[in-house]
């Protein structure tokens, strides 16, 4: 069963969500205003950190969407951010400090319970109010990729090893390995670090290299 941690400064939502999923079979282990009382309250028990953590975009305790989110993946969770998706700045900022996707408050329970599922397995959440926070953000980042590393991200992000994407492309795996590196060098540049084979894939989808979200990611080969 996974855990799930809800962080909003309204209680009724809270607890809407709450009640949806338990009735989904998530284990709901922290329900609150803040996330540094969720840290309190999890450090006080010494249980492990939420699978998930879905949080409010904006919290009324004056903290950031980059001090929340980072300080939530740091402690080991995946955050999804559950808010108003018509602030695409902010969206993009919760995005870079390494949130796992967003679904909006307008979006039907079922919905963000799938959401939340999607994360809870590992996979990277492909949804419009991603893709709309992005577009609609001029200041997203570029991260200026060659041809051959876009196809190079293309096929590694959506699950090839390594070693199958250089025979694919005719390269050495010293080659493709490099090519790596160089793409993730080129995302930290740009503010969009992207340390794991599921960020990269998250990359190549915020840049439409890749169009949709892989159910099967596999680890780094």
């Amino acid at each position: 069963m996974s855990s799930v941690a809800l962080i909003d400064d309204h209680e009724s939502v809270r607890l809407g969500l709450a009640a949806a999923l338990e009735r989904a079979d998530f284990d709901v282990v922290f329900s609150g205003a803040g996330v540094a009382e969720y840290l309190e309250a999890r450090g006080r028990t010494l249980t492990v950190p939420a699978d998930v953590v879905l949080l409010d975009l904006t919290l009324g305790d004056g903290t950031t969407v980059t001090e929340n989110v980072t300080r939530l993946v740091i402690d080991g969770s995946s955050v999804v951010i559950h808010s108003v998706a018509d602030r695409p700045v902010a969206v993009r900022e919760a995005l870079a400090a390494g949130a796992a996707g967003v679904i909006s408050k307008s979006s039907p329970l079922d919905d963000v319970i799938a959401a939340v599922r999607t994360v809870a397995r590992g996979d990277a959440l492909n949804n419009v109010e991603w893709a709309n926070a992005v577009d609609g953000d001029t200041a997203f980042a570029d991260a200026q990729l060659s041809t051959r590393e876009r196809e190079v991200l293309r096929l590694y992000a959506t699950g090839l090893p390594l070693k199958v994407v250089a025979e694919r492309l005719g390269v050495a795996y010293s080659t493709a390995k490099e090519n790596i590196t160089r793409i993730r060098v080129k995302y930290v540049e740009v503010g969009r670090p992207a340390p794991t084979k599921v960020d990269l894939l998250r990359r190549a989808m915020e840049d439409g290299i890749v169009e949709t979200a892989q159910e099967d990611s596999q680890s780094v080969g």
